[in-house]
């Protein structure tokens, strides 16, 4: 479309402008839509030469084979990561048994790895950074096994006397404690046990 044959028919610059800009929006809508469809022509030609190398590529396979194949990676990777959790589990649960078992104290270094072990073939589970069910399990190993733990009164009371018999010295024989020696003492704790120790002088 020319300007002179517009104007040939009679029509006005402005209407000349008017329809050469319509126009050129016509062809440059045309010019999209060719490029659009040549691009869409060039995509399904890759596609169809990449299908066909894929087909050729296919040619002369056992694909019973290739099937069998690709099942055995997908249960080696399920394998793997099945495996790769469990020890992440593991590890999270021995670091929380070795945190919460410290609050005990064993009368041997092996009495404490057979209670870990123990612990650990239970099956209790854990949560939130705490195994559910320890103190409970660790109440009924005492209850069997009360030789594997240290009895913290009984220990107590082991330190208290030594430290008692060997601060205070009697005016009795050898320096043995009389009652009169018992009755001095400040510390009614101190007095307490001394007498429960030398019961025979108050009888």
């Amino acid at each position: 479309m020319k300007t002179e044959d517009l104007k040939e028919k009679g029509l006005t610059d402005e209407q000349i402008s008017y329809v050469m800009a319509e126009n050129g929006k016509s062809i440059k809508a045309l010019q999209d839509e060719n490029k659009k469809l040549k691009d869409e022509s060039e995509a399904y030609k890759k596609r169809a030469e990449t299908a066909e190398e894929t087909l050729k590529s296919f040619e002369g396979k056992d694909f019973d084979a290739m099937t069998k194949e690709l099942e055995g990676y997908k249960k080696k990777a399920e394998e793997s990561k099945a495996e790769y959790d469990r020890q992440i589990a593991e590890r999270d649960f021995n670091d929380a048994l070795k945190a919460e078992i410290e609050g005990y104290k064993f009368t041997s270094e092996s009495a404490k790895k057979a209670v870990m072990n123990e612990i650990k073939s239970a099956g209790l589970k854990l949560s939130n950074g705490k195994i559910l069910g320890l103190t409970d399990l660790i109440s009924q190993i005492k209850e069997k096994d009360s030789g594997a733990f240290i009895d913290e009164k009984q220990e107590k009371l082991e330190e208290n006397k030594a430290k008692f018999t060997t601060s205070l010295k009697g005016s009795g024989q050898n320096g043995a404690l009389t009652k009169e020696d018992i009755m001095k003492i400040k510390d009614a704790n101190e007095r307490q046990q001394a007498i429960a120790q030398h019961i025979d002088l108050f009888k």
